[in-house]
């Protein structure tokens, strides 16, 4: 009896184990996923191409990769519902008229400002998460939003510039966080169905055409001379930054993943530091500390799926 009942105890606290191994592996995707995506603006400002130009480079090289890692997971779009296909269609155009509005944003405004507009999806999910849910979160994790966004604004404080002279590239951040917010949700509903590479391949590749019809219509100059900065765009933001969010999207709430969001104005200042000799004040490094801890308060209070 003593055997059979160690035996018992002994497989819950393996099926436990794997369970909270099954949750990691979702919340690094996430995490990952939102670091990647923050370093592409510097790749947008390397490209000798127009902006919006960068925007169908950065999918149309990533498409063929993602197609292929689709096909190795096991995506066949002769198997993918017609309904799927339009609400992939519907989310790829919206996708790429986020990339157009926040890649002209980056040229016409502060990157301070670019980061803290084009990222208010994050604040969006969580009003849109609220509404779903028909109630308030619970105390902590009301702790855990204040906190993020107290942190946020700190991160923000020394970049944000308001003036006549940066307005039009903040109200093209701005949009382009609308666009992603509603993106985001489409993917959502998408991912309830379809793997999260085919998903990601179609969006990519009907974005990519909405890219192109903009450049074009910008008479931008698409073909480049140098390559490297449309490999790496590519390559970082959409198939590994993109591709991990993607992945992740099925497995978090909304306030997780509006939160989560809010990593990328927080590396942004760490990479100005870095990379750039930008100043990091104590108040950038208490920003970063409350998101890093919003987060992490955020996700362990949710209730185990």
């Amino acid at each position: 009896m003593r055997d059979r009942k160690f035996s018992a105890t002994d497989n819950f606290g393996e099926e436990q184990r794997q369970q909270r191994q099954a949750r990691l592996a979702p919340l690094f995707a996430l995490i990952f996923g939102n670091i990647v995506i923050a370093i592409s603006p510097a790749f947008v400002r390397y490209a000798d191409v127009g902006p919006i130009s960068s925007g169908f480079w950065r999918l149309a090289l990533a498409v063929p990769i993602l197609f292929f890692i689709g096909r190795f997971s096991g995506f066949r779009i002769s198997a993918i519902a017609r309904s799927a296909i339009y609400l992939a269609a519907l989310a790829g155009v919206i996708f790429g008229l986020d990339i157009i509005c926040w890649h002209l944003g980056i040229f016409r405004t502060k990157l301070g400002n670019a980061t803290l507009f084009g990222n208010s999806a994050s604040i969006l999910l969580v009003i849109y998460g609220v509404i779903l849910s028909r109630k308030l979160p619970p105390p902590m994790q009301t702790i855990a939003v204040i906190g993020a966004f107290t942190g946020a604004a700190l991160l923000m404080a020394q970049s944000l510039e308001l003036s006549a002279r940066n307005l039009t590239g903040d109200l093209l951040s701005l949009f382009a966080g609308l666009f992603y917010t509603f993106y985001l949700l489409i993917m959502i509903r998408l991912r309830a169905t379809t793997e999260s590479w085919g998903a990601l391949t179609m969006a990519s590749f009907f974005a990519a055409i909405t890219l192109l019809i903009g450049a074009l219509w910008a008479g931008e100059d698409i073909y480049p001379d140098i390559w490297w900065p449309l490999i790496a765009l590519a390559i970082t933001s959409q198939i590994l930054g993109t591709g991990l969010m993607t992945y992740a999207l099925p497995y978090f709430s909304h306030l997780v993943i509006g939160l989560t969001l809010l990593i990328q104005p927080a590396l942004a200042a760490l990479t100005g530091w870095v990379f750039f000799g930008e100043n990091l004040t104590r108040l950038d490094i208490i920003g970063g500390l409350m998101v890093m801890a919003a987060l992490a308060l955020v996700h362990f209070s949710e209730k185990k799926r």
